[in-house]
Parts: structure tokens; C-alpha cells; sequence
């Protein structure tokens, strides 16, 4: 039994505490650092891999309990910290200067909610304090800006000498790139596969996107140019694909999961939206408007986890349209918990993927 409180003692009574997804101690991980003591009061840093770690408080527990184990200890805080890890990629890949890992939103077929779920993603990854941007890649059809309050948003275009460099708007904490800050409201966009490849290329290259723990990319839906393009030119640290109970949707979200496994790039796993309905007038009820079941049953066919389930409220409709995603304007929602437990599943997965 160790008797003697000192740096060492510290360490070695932390040494058992895991990371409970990564499976190792969190002393030969580096997580636990700056150890003091002072007069019976312990303290050090803990560095999580992820501002959105959905086991903070349990890991910040099992540390707590683990030192008060030392005799003479009669204190001990805890300052909790995280480095997000750098996504490694694939060589012929070329990364974005001070991202470190991008996350496709993805869907096979549209009108399943994936922008709705991109947008709250983000904005729930933000809310835990990671630097977080979201690219607009649905060029036919960006809706974006309205979600997130920025339809009237304008950015900027400067030169920094060799190029055009865009300036991302911002808000909710999140910054946004999007065609629809580029063209007037109505203006559709009717351009062939090379243009499209531009453009998509010039909001991952010439964005001031500046540090960010996390770049999710809102995809069009299927498996066209933009997919293509998005999956060859950078390291991807994976992506979700997004769907409806409905057989139609699962159909074609099996489609879109197995063209990023042809493309090596990890499937994090799935998203059931619209689980189904909660009446505003009987939030107690629930109605599976477009079946049950089947998000689950997709994601073990497919052998993906399913991340969540994200049910159909009005509220969650009337927060995109607003621009005010559910997250913020009732973050105690049904689909709000939903969506943020979504999100810090996701930065879990990614910060084990980089890290394994």
C-alpha cells in the first residue's frame, strides 16, 4: 500500500483509471498532468481528447475517488482540460491547415433531415466548447444559413496575395461557408460536375476556417460529384449517414454508407431522424409516423452503431426555420438530448479513431 503522498504516489493511484473508450490508463495516455501538492490539497490537469467528451464527469469522479485513496489527502481539484487529436488520413489526402478532423453529414436520399441534424451537431459540439465550422456542400440547395440564422449574412472576399481567401460567417459558435452566401435567394444553381468540384474545393482550401477542433460537412444527399470530391481531396475522420425509419430511406442510406466504404473513409455509424412524432398537446405520446425500428435494424445489417434516435417535434421544424437550432432554443427538448448526446458520440468515436 503506498503511505507516502507525493507526485508519484498521485500518478501511481491514477494509473488504473481508464479513458472508458479508449480503454487505457489515463497516466500512460498523458491525460493527467501539472500534479501539486500543497499542505494535504492535490491538484493536476486533466486533458480529455475531446472538448465533448460524454464521460467528463464520470471520469473526473473515478480520479477523485482514486486520490482520496491516499492517506493524508484532504483535497482534491481537478482542472479539466482537452487537446483534440489530429486526424492522421490517408497520404494521398491532402488535409485543411489547422483542422483537425472532418466529419461528412451524409444521406442517401434527401428530405430525411440531414442538414437539420448537421446544424445541430455542430452547434451541440460548440456548446461543449470545441472550435467547430460547418461547410455548406449542398450547392443545389444550401440551407444552411437559414438554420443557423445567417440568411441575411454576407462574407467576405479578400486577396491574400495569390488568391481569393473567403471569411466564414458565424454564430451559435459555429462558422459557416455556404453557397447561398454567394448567389442571390432565388438564383438556382445550374452547373455540371467540373464547377461543382471547384467550388467545393475552394470552400475546403481558401476558407479562413483558422483552428478548429471539428469541420462537418453538410453533404447533398445520394452519391454524386460533390461525395466524390469531398472523399478524395481530404483526410476524412469519418462520416454519419442519416435516416428515416421509412424503407425507402434505408434503402438508399445503405447505398450512401457503402460508397464511403469504397472510399476509406469510416462510417462512424447512423442517425435515425424522425424516430417519431411527439404531439406539442400530449408530449407523453409518441406516434411512428414512418415505422420503427429500422434505423436499428439497418445499422446491425450494415454493422455501424446507431448513434441516436432524433424525434419529429414541431419545434425542432420551427427552430431551423427561425434560424435558432432546437439545441439552443429548448435544449431540454425530446430532440435536443437527442442531438446533443448524438453529438458528443461522435466527437467520442473520432477522438478513439485518431488515437487507435
Amino acid at each position: 500500500m503506498i503511505e507516502t503522498l507525493n507526485t508519484g504516489s498521485v500518478l501511481e493511484v491514477l494509473r488504473p483509471v481508464q479513458d472508458p473508450e479508449l480503454q487505457k490508463s489515463l497516466v500512460e495516455l498523458n491525460m493527467i498532468r501539472n500534479v501539486a501538492i500543497d499542505n494535504g490539497k492535490v491538484s493536476f490537469t486533466l486533458v480529455l481528447t475531446t472538448p465533448a467528451c460524454p464521460l467528463r464527469e464520470f471520469i473526473v469522479e473515478d480520479c477523485t475517488k482514486a486520490v482520496k485513496k491516499l492517506p493524508g489527502v484532504r483535497e482534491v481539484l481537478i482542472d479539466v482540460t482537452a487537446e483534440t487529436p489530429q486526424q492522421k488520413g490517408l497520404p494521398d489526402r491532402t488535409g485543411i491547415s489547422g483542422v483537425k478532423n472532418i466529419v461528412a453529414i451524409s444521406s442517401g436520399k434527401g428530405g430525411v433531415g440531414k442538414s437539420t441534424v448537421a446544424v445541430n451537431i455542430a452547434v451541440a459540439l460548440a456548446q461543449t466548447g470545441a472550435k467547430v465550422g460547418l461547410l455548406d456542400a449542398d450547392i443545389y440547395g444550401p440551407n444552411a444559413p437559414t438554420m443557423l440564422g445567417l440568411a441575411d449574412a454576407k462574407i467576405l472576399v479578400q486577396n491574400n496575395g495569390k488568391q481569393d481567401v473567403l471569411e466564414p460567417a458565424f454564430n451559435h459558435g459555429v462558422k459557416l461557408v455556404s453557397m447561398g452566401f454567394l448567389i442571390d435567394r432565388d438564383q438556382p444553381v445550374v452547373w455540371r460536375g467540373p464547377m461543382l468540384n471547384g467550388v467545393i474545393r475552394q470552400f475546403l482550401y481558401q476558407v479562413q476556417w483558422g483552428e478548429l477542433d471539428y469541420l462537418i460537412v453538410d453533404m447533398p444527399p445520394g452519391t454524386g460529384d460533390a461525395q466524390l470530391t469531398l472523399t478524395q481531396a481530404v483526410p476524412m475522420a469519418g462520416a454519419v449517414i442519416v435516416t428515416t425509419p421509412q424503407t425507402v430511406a434505408l434503402l438508399d442510406s445503405r447505398k450512401g454508407l457503402k460508397m464511403f466504404e469504397q472510399m476509406n473513409v469510416p462510417v462512424l455509424g447512423m442517425v435515425e431522424n424522425m424516430s417519431y412524432f411527439i404531439p406539442p398537446d400530449m408530449p407523453d405520446k409518441q406516434y411512428d409516423i414512418f415505422g420503427s425500428g429500422g434505423g436499428e435494424r439497418t445499422a446491425k445489417e450494415m454493422g455501424v452503431p446507431l448513434l441516436g434516435c432524433v424525434p419529429l417535434e414541431i419545434a425542432l421544424r420551427v427552430g431551423g426555420d427561425r434560424g435558432i437550432p432546437i439545441v439552443v432554443a429548448d435544449p431540454e427538448s425530446a430532440s435536443a438530448k437527442a442531438l446533443t448526446a448524438i453529438a458528443l458520440n461522435i466527437a467520442g468515436k473520432v477522438s478513439v479513431a485518431a488515437l487507435t
